[in-house]
């Protein structure tokens, strides 16, 4: 919906908010969650079709509400999140999370775009005019994200230029290449200056002191790589706002929860980054985050404010935010605060409820078939070595760092093996965009994989086919899987494909509803965990291991990479 601001509109919601004509629409005696105070008042909401023009009154119309004493708070903005990591389309997102109270989603179509350039933004705009939620759109500023990855496209700042002034973008995704920020690298300063004023979103992991004084200087004002209560204190102490994330990965929520107060609030806001739809089935998404965070000592008004009215006021959207006259009709009614119990939704002044999801226009999928690798044989996976010692990937569980170990491994035949005394396994990345028909190799601890072989076609950012294994036979049988399917996720043992879930949207995204792709995840789940795999969320964790922006070791198509050195190493 675009909001109307010609003369007559305007004056309707004048005279609806003075109460001389009657509201379009009355959501009657609710508790309204005050966002200045705390206070919680009785009241009606009045609204002039998408717009709140009346709230600390009682208003009179032919279309109500019954508020029923619920407690009326401002919908939620999810701050920062990738639509493809929820594995469904920008319209099943809209279906699965808008009712549990996201009202705002602020998205980076990175993964995709790294897959088939620009016509991502291309397809994401078209989705975003068309949602029920309020779907904006940060345009993707790191593809690739590094040199050291095969990616499927390239995207340089003259090819922003023509996206940057559309009504849904809002300004510059995530900077991951904060080494080319701080070295002034001329594509990086390009991209900055094009969107110069405008908002430019974060990538900072760890970086502290003169360097993020540094960073910060380029005009870039928000980070949702923080991981430590220290590093979120410097970082708002500076003027960034800092977004504490709770995906299905990437967990920082119970190490930020102790920064966020009523006084730091207005510097912090929530993300989930990426979250999938088994996740927000059994736990929830901004609404869980909300729970827990008051669940962990947080200030109700702290937590409701860093949801909704910091997030506005940290991204430009000033029409939103709070439930005030002139302000965006997004409300949340709650059965109870504390828990953020979601009763009923209102988006834009709307009901939200089935048929008016069946209201939308749908826009058709782009980015199948690009899965173009070769298919692959077992010997492929040999990683020769006369020396026993080898650097391996060391997950970190609910985290995408990993750390950098040195460990001693079997030797046969002059090839290393794995170790499962060790806990380690394989990982393979094999490029799938037809450009070159690399395949990185190394080892990875930490999965507890006794046997067979798990594999992804969704591997930030440039999303190769990554597999981890303890059979090279068992990976060549899972990324031959991928290839067929084109794209997704594949649990293998001994030579059988035990489950999978076909991605077939740029190897990112399912064509199913979102019911089909949360109950895929379930024998997924459970076929990982049956070759021993110990992680809660094991395909989202694979997915990270080739993302050589995150410290310390990491694999690409190229081979293992020192993200604290930026180069490939043995």
């Amino acid at each position: 919906m675009t909001r109307q601001t010609d003369a007559t509109a305007i004056a309707a919601r004048i005279a609806q908010g003075r109460g001389s004509s009657p509201a379009d629409l009355v959501i009657t005696d609710v508790r309204l969650f005050d966002l200045v105070t705390g206070a919680l008042t009785r009241t009606d909401i009045a609204i002039c079709g998408d717009t709140i023009v009346g709230t600390y009154g009682r208003y009179r119309s032919a279309r109500t509400i019954d508020g029923r004493g619920r407690i009326a708070v401002p919908g939620f903005i999810d701050t920062h999140l990738h639509v493809e990591s929820s594995l469904v389309t920008p319209f099943e997102f809209d279906r699965c999370v808008l009712p549990r109270g996201v009202t705002t989603a602020i998205c980076d179509p990175h993964e995709m775009a790294n897959v088939i350039g620009t016509a991502a933004f291309d397809y994401f705009l078209a989705c975003a005019e068309r949602t029920i939620m309020d779907l904006r759109v940060q345009l993707s500023s790191c593809v690739p994200a590094t040199h050291l990855e095969t990616a499927g496209a390239r995207i340089e700042a003259s090819d922003l230029m023509r996206y940057r002034d559309h009504r849904k973008v809002i300004g510059l995704a995530e900077f991951m290449n904060f080494p080319g920020v701080l070295a002034a690298d001329p594509a990086c300063l390009a991209k900055i200056e094009a969107f110069a004023g405008r908002h430019i979103d974060g990538h900072a992991p760890l970086l502290r002191g003169l360097d993020l004084n540094g960073y910060l200087a380029a005009g870039i004002r928000t980070d949702h790589e923080t991981t430590t209560a220290d590093e979120a204190l410097e970082k708002i102490r500076k003027g960034m706002t800092v977004l504490i994330r709770e995906g299905s990965v990437s967990k920082d929520m119970h190490a930020l929860a102790s920064v966020l107060s009523v006084p730091t609030s207005p510097f912090l806001a929530l993300c989930t980054d990426d979250r999938n739809p088994l996740d927000i089935a059994e736990e929830g998404h901004l609404d869980y985050m909300i729970r827990t965070l008051i669940s962990l000592g947080c200030e109700p008004l702290a937590v409701y404010r860093a949801a909704s009215l910091s997030a506005a006021q940290a991204f430009g959207l000033t029409d939103r935010g709070m439930i005030a006259p002139g302000k965006r009709a997004d409300i949340v009614l709650l059965d109870d605060l504390e828990s953020c119990a979601v009763s009923d939704v209102i988006s834009g002044g709307r009901l939200v409820n089935d048929a008016l999801f069946e209201t939308r226009e749908l826009v058709t999928a782009v980015g199948l078939n690009s899965v173009k690798s070769n298919a692959v044989s077992a010997d492929q996976f040999r990683i020769q070595g006369t020396s026993g010692e080898a650097r391996v990937i060391g997950v970190v569980p609910g985290k995408i760092i990993t750390e950098d170990l040195r460990l001693t491994l079997p030797v046969q035949n002059g090839a290393r093996q794995i170790d499962l005394e060790q806990d380690v396994g394989k990982v393979a990345v094999v490029a799938r965009h037809g450009i070159n028909h690399n395949i990185g190799l190394g080892f990875v601890n930490g999965f507890g994989m006794k046997r067979g072989a798990i594999a992804s076609s969704v591997g930030h950012d440039s999303h190769n086919i990554c597999v981890v294994g303890a059979s090279d036979a068992d990976m060549a049988v899972a990324v031959n899987r991928l290839r067929e399917i084109q794209g997704g996720f594949v649990v293998v043992s001994d030579g059988v494909v035990r489950a999978e879930l076909a991605l077939p949207i740029a190897g990112l995204m399912s064509d199913l509803p979102y019911e089909g792709v949360r109950d895929a995840l379930y024998p997924l789940r459970e076929a990982a965990k049956a070759l021993g795999v110990i992680l809660p969320e094991p395909f989202l964790q694979v997915a990270f291991l080739p993302l050589p922006v995150i410290p310390h070791l990491k694999i690409t198509d190229y081979g293992l990479v020192d993200v604290n050195r930026m180069e490939l190493v043995n």
